[in-house]
């Protein structure tokens, strides 16, 4: 098995997938009934014994809870990691009211996430069928997404893991913009099978981010700012009003949506 056979079995996966669209059953209005959710998906796969994950559990990062791929998984020599990028369905509706999420990109972060765990269940089978090893860290019991210091450092970051597998790069308001940009959601599958790393085309984890501020308007509650990055304790208390509205759905995406890494890497400004 090799990265090719992978990632075609992961596109195949998510674009032929009944959970990539929306049912009547779950449809919050009749208007989004097989209303498709992600796009392709963008994978990258990175070595297990990278020094990254070790930094990684620095105080002033994650945390030292943050558990490396040969902590959650003895023999672990390859991270695979992979973006789903949201449909411009989502992305334009929620880019079109200035204080609520769309009920699109409501649909996107629940019933997205529910795909996100199908395909990774579909990956972790696929390797282990062909005799390796594979763990999705965040469907095991020891997953854990908060400690005593800070209860937003869980112990496996998604976000961060695609960083380390060449991804992207983080921008102001928290969020990682891949090529395909920052609207969609990630995962990530552990397993011994060897496979060369992808290449990291960045050395700031703050590269591609042109520190425009367009996504300091764009939040709803000012939680995000040049000084400070963004503010998650703000940013928590508003999707606990959202979810509060809209329960079992929950979500914002304001700062992801209108902004030049939208959908992929914002040009520099020129200084």
């Amino acid at each position: 098995m090799d990265k090719n056979e992978i990632i075609a079995s992961a596109v195949k996966f998510v674009l032929e997938a009944p959970g990539n669209f929306i049912t009547s059953e779950d449809a919050l209005d009749p208007d989004y009934v097989g209303m498709k959710i992600f796009e392709e998906p963008v994978l990258a796969f990175g070595l297990a014994d990278d020094e990254l994950y070790m930094k990684f559990k620095s105080p002033d990062i994650i945390g030292s809870n943050f558990l490396t791929p040969t902590e959650w998984l003895p023999g672990a020599r390859t991270v695979i990691s992979f973006f789903l990028p949201y449909t411009d369905r989502i992305k334009c509706a929620n880019a079109a009211d200035k204080e609520w999420p769309a009920e699109e990109w409501l649909h996107g972060r629940y019933e997205g996430q529910l795909l996100v765990r199908a395909l990774s269940i579909y990956l972790q089978e696929l390797l282990a069928g062909s005799g390796y090893e594979a763990l999705v860290p965040t469907l095991d019991d020891r997953f854990d997404t908060g400690n005593d210091i800070n209860e937003f450092a869980s112990n496996w970051s998604e976000r961060h893991v695609a960083f380390a597998c060449g991804l992207g790069t983080f921008g102001l308001s928290g969020g990682l913009i891949t090529r395909k940009g920052l609207c969609g959601r990630f995962g990530s599958v552990l397993t011994g099978l060897a496979l060369p790393g992808d290449p990291r085309e960045y050395s700031d984890p703050h590269e591609y981010c042109s520190i425009c501020g367009a996504c300091i308007k764009r939040c709803p509650v000012a939680a995000i700012s040049l000084t400070y990055g963004k503010k998650s304790q703000l940013c928590s208390d508003f999707l606990d009003i959202v979810a509060e509205r809209h329960k079992p759905r929950y979500g914002c995406g304001k700062c992801q949506v209108k902004v030049p890494c939208e959908s992929g890497i914002p040009k520099k400004r020129k200084i």
